[in-house]
């Protein structure tokens, strides 16, 4: 009957609705939730992605949460803080939506920042800066090395000069507004998804 079409057309409207598994929702998750996520810790540090999202000179709690979200949600192997006080905040939690559980985090404070990069350089990290400079490269034409390391700048000077002096290549996103500059979580995330395209899911594709 009609009524009978209209319903069996509304219950696979809904099947197609986003789903979200929100678990600081549920006082005692499912098991299903409970092996999943055990199933993600186990493979922290084992994903397919070289990426090292440095964020350090960030200090607003909003942008470093929605950063360490975005890190996880594609696998990035470490996010880099200038402290981990900031995992504590409540407006950092709110945007993070407990991705600093599943996501491998690192203190390096702005001060030890040269010897850090230093350290990753020899490790064979190249560091790349989001910054726009007279050399710096398009995203749209770069290409990025399997071991990356990401080094964003703070939200009002962007990356110090004392800092750019130690970076292999600047990448900038192009832009077509007025108003020159994007929120650095919103720049972060773009160059995270970007690596992600081009080292990991092109690399699952030639599988």
């Amino acid at each position: 009957t009609g009524s009978q079409l209209a319903e069996a057309d509304s219950q696979t409207e809904w099947t197609d609705v986003q789903k979200k598994i929100i678990p600081w929702k549920n006082s005692t998750p499912s098991l299903d939730m409970e092996t999943a996520f055990q199933d993600r810790a186990a493979k922290l540090g084992k994903s397919n992605s070289r990426l090292i999202v440095v964020a350090s000179l960030i200090d607003k709690p909003t942008n470093l949460g929605g950063l360490c979200r975005t890190s996880e949600i594609f696998g990035a192997s470490a996010l880099v803080v200038g402290s981990l006080h900031y995992i504590q905040d409540k407006q950092f939690q709110h945007l993070s939506v407990s991705a600093e559980q599943w996501l491998p985090l690192v203190e390096v404070k702005p001060s030890q920042l040269v010897d850090y990069l230093q350290q990753k350089k020899t490790e064979g990290y190249t560091i790349i800066g989001v910054e726009q400079t007279a050399k710096s490269f398009d995203l749209t034409e770069y290409c990025f090395p399997e071991k990356s390391l990401l080094l964003l700048g703070n939200e009002h000077e962007g990356i110090p000069a004392n800092l750019i002096h130690h970076l292999d290549v600047c990448v900038e996103i192009p832009q077509q507004g007025i108003i020159r500059s994007l929120n650095v979580h919103v720049s972060g995330a773009l160059l995270i998804w970007e690596y992600t395209r081009q080292q990991v899911i092109k690399q699952k594709q030639q599988q």
